[in-house]
């Protein structure tokens, strides 16, 4: 098991890449924390500069979910997907889409959350529609970019927030 704080990053089969960290909080805080968008824009892809002005979740099976970050020169990037499955607290899959593509296609991204003791294992796998989209990936700052956004996630759950939100 991935010690807490640690992203790893693992291209798997060739299609496949998949990212694990562990989070000292519970599943349940750890969802929400992915599908809220109050809270999906304090810690996803918000940090050097970003913010995230558009953060729209249809949490169902045919639900869509579009998110939009504002660089510091205004510059936006936007994404979007529609959910497969969606089964609280522990699963969640949904296609990802960028509006100006940095990888050939569409991915399916699964987000799998395993919960022992007080801590929570995310583990996602991101499938891509070639090799070549793969490497595409590997070869960009996302890896970096998901660690601080983990590493914002983790402080916002520490932070004891979610669990006075849930009150």
């Amino acid at each position: 098991m991935n010690s807490s704080g640690a992203l790893k990053v693992t291209a798997q089969s060739d299609r496949e890449i998949v990212m694990t960290r562990v989070f000292d909080a519970p599943r349940n805080l750890v969802f929400d924390a992915y599908t809220k968008p109050d809270l999906l824009k304090r810690w996803l892809g918000v940090f050097g500069g970003y913010s995230m002005p558009v953060c729209e979740v249809d949490l169902r099976v045919g639900g869509t979910y579009r998110f939009v970050w504002r660089g510091p020169d205004g510059a936006e990037m936007g994404v979007r997907g529609v959910y497969r499955e969606v089964v609280r607290p522990e699963r969640l899959m949904h296609t990802e889409k960028f509006d100006e593509a940095w990888y050939p296609g569409e991915a399916l991204i699964t987000t799998v959350l395993v919960e022992q003791g007080a801590k929570t294992t995310l583990t996602v796998t991101m499938r891509y529609e070639s090799r070549e989209a793969r490497d595409a990936v590997l070869k960009s700052p996302m890896e970096s970019g998901v660690a601080q956004s983990y590493d914002k996630l983790a402080e916002l759950l520490a932070s004891g927030a979610l669990e006075k939100a849930r009150r």
